[in-house]
């Protein structure tokens, strides 16, 4: 088949996330000024250079109440991130991170998970993640606007730190079958790098899960 981009594709569902594939996630983490943490994943993210090395994300869209999205806001404020790796071990954890929460409502807490201190920078980092690029905002790029709204930016960060857990190194290389960092492909599923047949799905949860979840971390959710 085939079809001009901005016509109609005539399948039930977008096929373009599943044409590229599978997408690095880059878990990250921010905070505003006033001392907010974020955390949110994101699979427009990759490495786009080694000397110096540097990453690069991609928010797209604003919150569904139309303010901005909490990891653009936290970054404009602060221009720091730190990228997480998110991994099988902790899929749930980093989909549970996806909720469009209030802004005032503490992902990591949310998730169960734990904010350690970064070396270079002054977002908090997740402590079970085996795997941290502390980075530093090179440049936003502003992308053509989305149709319905909102804002579409490119963030360049130059990764100023590297955290690396000893348990994912075999012979002085970061092993895949230890690391197990989660690859995103199209539609709800992700993959598992260095794990063959490792397909799984996993649906983002809905703004009504939120209230369960925090019931079930314990977490008074704030509300606006």
């Amino acid at each position: 088949m085939y079809f001009n981009s901005d016509d109609p594709h005539g399948l039930p569902r977008d096929p373009y996330k599943a044409c590229i594939v599978p997408r690095p996630i880059g878990w990250i983490s921010t905070i505003s000024k006033a001392g907010r943490a974020n955390l949110a994943p994101y699979s427009f993210f990759n490495a786009i250079s080694e000397t110096p090395r540097m990453v690069m994300l991609c928010v797209n869209g604003n919150q569904a109440d139309g303010r901005l999205k909490d990891t653009l806001s936290n970054i404009v404020e602060v221009p720091e991130f730190v990228v997480n790796a998110a991994t099988w071990d902790l899929r749930e954890a980093m989909n549970v991170s996806c909720l469009g929460a209030t802004q005032d409502t503490d992902e990591f807490t949310l998730a169960g998970l734990t904010k350690g201190s970064a070396v270079n920078v002054c977002p908090p980092l997740v402590v079970e993640s085996p795997m941290r690029l502390e980075c530093t905002v090179h440049q936003i790029i502003e992308l053509p606007p989305i149709p319905d709204g909102g804002r579409n930016v490119m963030i360049i960060g130059r990764v100023d730190g590297i955290h690396i857990a000893d348990e994912i190194l075999l012979e002085g290389r970061v092993d895949p079958a230890r690391y197990k960092p989660l690859g995103r492909l199209g539609y709800s599923q992700y993959v598992v790098a260095g794990v063959p047949g490792s397909v799984f799905e996993m649906r983002r949860p809905e703004e009504a899960d939120v209230d369960a979840i925090a019931a079930a971390a314990k977490l008074d959710r704030p509300r606006v």
